[in-house]
């Protein structure tokens, strides 16, 4: 068995720890294309270190929506291994994120997952910040000290029509382009308008890259997902597309194309298999396509058919369906009628902290507009589904006897491409 290191498995390279720049350096050059990772990427702690430093300190990430925080005073946490960040609604509607400790002596500030408030105060010395992390009060401090030069340390924010996004870094990497591709493809659904009808969280026991491998690939899906292969068709791909599928997809695109194209809501991806994404040659971390779902199909729900009121400025339930992700933490599938977000948070070399919202439109009413039980089970059943593969991905990857696999060219194409963004960005913060 590998030797223990902080409680996880210590990986080797030719029986030489993970634990330095150069040694992780090595590793990268050394990956052969088209191949997985070697085990260390997997659960080595220092690589995971490494990972937060030149990954989720460094891009930016999904925080929540918008709706959750509608009023002033509003907030919720997001927990980036040890960082804790404020996200708030201020006055006058604006965000901030702010780091949930004191400027003092560091004491955590917010406790609870989210909240109300009408100031951030210390638990401990009770000194007092405003909503945009302004230090207001701190009794018994010298009058010599000026309170403008300690204000909560804030985070970078963006929104993009409903979604919230943060950069941990001192200068963010550009977010512009980003909220400009998006923005157009995002605004039909509403989100803006949206509420929460339900959130999971889960703590996936697998390395996130393992879950970001899964997620861009279908090669499993006709075994692991038989609700998902009945409303979509990216699980085809160009060696098992039959000419009879080929005409289905024709139809179902032609059908968007027609029906939807007054509206500005054409199919924006019209091949088979799924999207391609990431582009690491073109520094390309956001994607979001509309695709037709098979016919008969409106929503992603068991049966196909919409369970909730229509959401944003549909005027009709046959709209495909809407497909976001940016790396690298989040995606989500909107039909619709409902929209179902995926974040993932690193949580240790060998864990994912993970969170699945629905959302539906701001005036749905639960039990008279829409019922849980109909609205979820699609998703949920995916997701978990998925977070039993990547649970066994891990253990595998784990033991003594793992060499990198090849992948299918036909098939994970997006898992490659995964891979390349991935070490370009390890290399470019090293």
């Amino acid at each position: 068995m590998p030797a223990q290191r902080n409680g996880h498995p210590s990986a080797t390279a030719g029986g030489a720890r993970i634990s330095s720049a150069p040694q992780l350096d090595g590793l990268i050059s050394e990956r052969r294309e088209g191949w997985t990772l070697p085990q260390p990427f997997f659960n080595d702690p220092a690589i995971y270190r490494a990972d937060l430093d030149r990954v989720w300190r460094t891009g930016w990430l999904f925080a929540g929506h918008s709706c959750e925080i509608a009023k002033t005073g509003d907030y919720f946490l997001v927990e980036v291994d040890v960082d804790s960040i404020i996200v708030i609604r201020g006055e006058n509607g604006a965000i901030h994120a702010l780091h949930n400790l004191c400027r003092h002596r560091g004491s955590q500030i917010c406790d609870e997952p989210c909240g109300h408030v009408t100031k951030l105060v210390c638990p401990y010395h009770q000194w007092a910040y405003g909503l945009d992390g302004r230090l207001l009060a701190w009794r018994g401090m010298q009058p010599e000290l000026k309170k403008d030069d300690f204000p909560l340390q804030r985070v970078q924010v963006r929104e993009v029509e409903g979604l919230i996004f943060i950069n941990l870094a001192p200068e963010p990497m550009p977010f512009d382009l980003a909220g400009e591709c998006l923005a157009p493809l995002l605004k039909p659904q509403g989100l803006r308008r949206a509420k929460v009808a339900k959130a999971v969280d889960y703590l996936v026991k697998a390395n996130w890259k393992a879950v970001w491998e899964n997620n861009r690939e279908c090669y499993h899906c006709n075994v692991c997902h038989p609700q998902y292969i009945k409303a979509n068709f990216d699980h085809y791909n160009s060696d098992d597309t039959a000419p009879l599928i080929r005409a289905q997809m024709e139809t179902a695109i032609a059908r968007g194309e027609t029906k939807w194209a007054e509206d500005g809501l054409a199919p924006t991806h019209r091949e088979t298999g799924m999207t391609k994404f990431p582009d690491a040659e073109h520094g390309i971390w956001f994607s979001a396509n509309r695709t037709p779902l098979v016919d008969g199909w409106v929503s992603e729900t068991m049966d196909g058919r919409q369970s909730a009121p229509l959401m944003g400025d549909y005027a009709d339930a046959d709209v495909g369906t809407l497909r976001m992700r940016t790396l690298p933490n989040f995606w989500n599938h909107s039909s619709c009628d409902h929209s179902v977000s995926t974040r993932l948070l690193p949580a240790g070399p060998q864990l994912t902290a993970i969170r699945v919202w629905w959302l539906v439109d701001e005036q749905a009413v639960e039990g008279r507009d829409y019922d849980l039980a109909k609205l979820m089970p699609f998703w949920q059943l995916t997701s978990e589904q998925d977070w039993v593969i990547c649970e066994r991905q891990q253990k595998g990857i784990n033991s003594s006897a793992y060499v990198p696999g090849p992948y299918s060219t036909f098939k994970e194409y997006n898992v490659e491409g995964f891979v390349r963004w991935y070490l370009d960005v390890m290399k470019r913060g090293a």
